[in-house]
């Protein structure tokens, strides 16, 4: 039988370096400026067409992550020398600096009115102003805090801790609600409407939580820890990695719990899914993997769901879609800044 050659819509239209491995890449809110965080420090902010416009200095022994401001005023990111910062991206002058409460500050969230940014650093998290004054100190966890996520359509805090998941409002000193799981969840996720916060854990499980009535279910059976999920806009499918496949939940009636996901995977993909990204508010998902392939999926395409392909020339290591949708961006552990459309 002939062999039919397959459509490859994916369409590099720009590449960029940073000084080492990357470990994030995050579009600026007007979709103008991408920002690239190379692990041994340094945070490169590209224009739309990839011409570098500032290089920072970022973090001395490391950046761990960086994230907008809802407003784009400003990037903050935070490191290993116990800092977090914030830079003015049209000057590239960091304007505030301070400290995280320990050596290693890993995670941070901005609140979606911008008032406010979270960090933690082990077992601590702070709450701080948009000029980096510091607002509130929560007591330690017990464990290290191994992500933040505020729940959409509100004003509270998620934090992920061995033991379970705690819920702050930031108006009070003490913890609004605890969700205990004897486990050691990794990243959180909410669904866009707020109602379920999902988290990937060490076990290879994805627990579920329906926030307001504190109803849990979990989903098992993934090849390896699951630090991958991202949600559809309508808050009806959560797609995860944990294993060489991308899989698909079907969130809508009575959940996901005894249903089998959708399956998403090539011939070739025997390498763990290591970045994982829902379109904004469109249909298609991009995922990257330790081998450096890049695929870009629909999954309402039952018969082909395949969209296109990239190698990159090590592991994918952060994947961000613009706000428009339009544009994709990968970051691959050789440094390497790819940024795609579809075609």
């Amino acid at each position: 039988m002939p062999v039919v050659k397959r459509e490859n819509r994916l369409r590099k239209v720009w590449t960029a370096e940073v000084p080492d491995h990357c470990i994030a890449v995050a579009w600026s809110p007007d979709g103008q400026r991408l920002a690239a965080a190379a692990v041994s420090g340094p945070i490169v902010l590209f224009d739309s067409t990839g011409k570098t416009i500032h290089s920072l200095s970022g973090h001395g022994f490391g950046t761990c992550a960086i994230e907008w401001h809802p407003s784009g005023q400003s990037l903050a990111s935070v490191g290993q020398d116990g800092k977090a910062r914030l830079w003015n991206p049209t000057t590239g002058q960091e304007t505030a600096a301070f400290d995280g409460g320990a050596g290693w500050v890993e995670r941070l969230a901005w609140s979606a009115d911008g008032k406010t940014l979270a960090t933690s650093a082990g077992k601590k998290v702070r709450l701080w102003d948009a000029a980096g004054t510091m607002l509130c100190e929560y007591a330690n966890h017990p464990a290290t805090v191994s992500d933040l996520a505020w729940r959409p359509r509100s004003n509270l805090l998620a934090v992920a801790a061995y033991g379970g998941v705690t819920l702050y409002d930031p108006a009070q000193p003490d913890p609004l609600k605890t969700f205990a799981w004897k486990g050691a969840p990794l990243r959180l996720a909410w669904s866009p409407n707020g109602e379920v916060l999902a988290h990937g854990n060490q076990d290879a499980t994805v627990h579920f939580w329906y926030a307001d009535t504190a109803e849990d279910l979990q989903m098992s059976g993934f090849a390896t820890k699951v630090r991958e999920l991202s949600w559809e806009n309508s808050s009806r499918y959560l797609a995860t990695g944990g294993s060489a496949a991308v899989c698909v939940w079907d969130c809508g009636g009575d959940g996901p719990a005894g249903t089998k996901p959708q399956t998403l995977i090539e011939d070739g993909d025997e390498k763990p899914l290591t970045a994982l990204a829902w379109q904004r508010r469109g249909f298609l998902i991009a995922s990257g993997n330790q081998l450096g392939t890049v695929r870009v999926w629909q999954p309402a395409n039952k018969k082909n769901p395949h969209v296109g392909d990239d190698r990159l020339p090590e592991a994918a290591s952060s994947l961000a879609w613009s706000p428009d949708d339009k544009a994709l961006a990968v970051a691959s552990g050789s440094g390497a800044v790819n940024v795609y459309k579809i075609g």
